[in-house]
């Protein structure tokens, strides 16, 4: 079970972290990402961090402003959030999956559990 949380309003070019713990076993051993939606569209890959390299893949439009880790004693991943831009603006979920090719680490489908989802505003 993956429970996201740490959305909420920000200002442009502010700052949030976002985190989602994870309980029942579905963290170590498990890739992990984040994914976000708005209204009308696609859920779309933010980030992702394998396990156990703890290699990572960002959306181009993320690079350089956000930051995926893991904390696997915690059983919990974070999503830093810099210099944050209006299209940012998105329902945040958490995603955790196994047996997964690096290719395919962008793909929902790929993705077995799901976080509930945290909002994140940012404002003009």
């Amino acid at each position: 079970q993956l429970q996201a949380f740490g959305g909420g309003l920000v200002q442009l070019g502010g700052s949030l972290r976002l985190s989602c713990a994870a309980s029942g076993g579905a963290f170590r051993g498990y890739t992990l990402a984040w994914f976000r939606q708005t209204t009308g569209k696609e859920r779309e890959f933010v980030a992702g961090i394998r396990w156990p390299n703890s290699n990572t893949l960002y959306q181009d439009s993320v690079k350089g402003r956000f930051t995926i880790s893991r904390d696997n004693v915690k059983s919990t991943l974070y999503l830093q959030m810099n210099n944050l831009q209006p299209e940012d603006t998105a329902v945040y979920y958490c995603a955790a999956t196994t047996n997964i090719i690096w290719s395919n680490l962008g793909v929902p489908s790929s993705y077995k559990y799901w976080g509930q989802g945290t909002l994140v505003t940012v404002s003009s």
